[in-house]
């Protein structure tokens, strides 16, 4: 029979049922490693009237490693254009990195995160700039993370 087999010597038939059933879970855990498809997006705001939100990625109590987050400016033409990251910490939203860019001076990719990053909240991402001329601009994104 299939998933059965005799030892030599023994009369005994050895049923793999307990093999193939703990194959079946490793595989499932190691689909994950393939990571998720990349999320990109493109999103408009009033960069200069009030901080806004570019992306959301992550969910409440469901861990991710982050492995890279790019934020396009090639819209924008501020001088001080500024990428905020924040995060729930102990059940309160805290802002946990922030950085300044020029637009004119400063590449039009930024690599917010490029690494490792893991995460177990929602992981929320907003860009404020000094030019009102950046207001109603596009801005693109991309990132790409795992199912821990």
């Amino acid at each position: 029979m299939p998933g059965e087999f005799y030892i030599e010597g023994k009369a005994e038939k050895v049923s793999l049922k307990g093999i193939e059933t703990r194959l079946t879970q490793l595989e499932g855990k190691l689909d994950k490693l393939a990571g998720e498809p990349p999320g990109t997006g493109s999103t408009m705001g009033d960069w200069q009237t009030a901080e806004s939100d570019v992306v959301i990625i992550g969910a409440h109590n469901f861990r991710h490693k982050v492995h890279s987050l790019v934020i396009s400016i090639h819209n924008l033409v501020g001088t001080a254009v500024t990428a905020r990251l924040y995060m729930l910490v102990n059940g309160v939203e805290r802002k946990v990195y922030e950085q300044a860019f020029d637009a004119a001076a400063d590449p039009p990719g930024l690599w917010i995160i490029n690494g490792t990053v893991g995460i177990y909240e929602v992981l929320r991402v907003t860009l404020q700039s000094n030019e009102a001329a950046d207001n109603g601009q596009a801005i693109d994104y991309d990132y790409m993370m795992e199912e821990m």
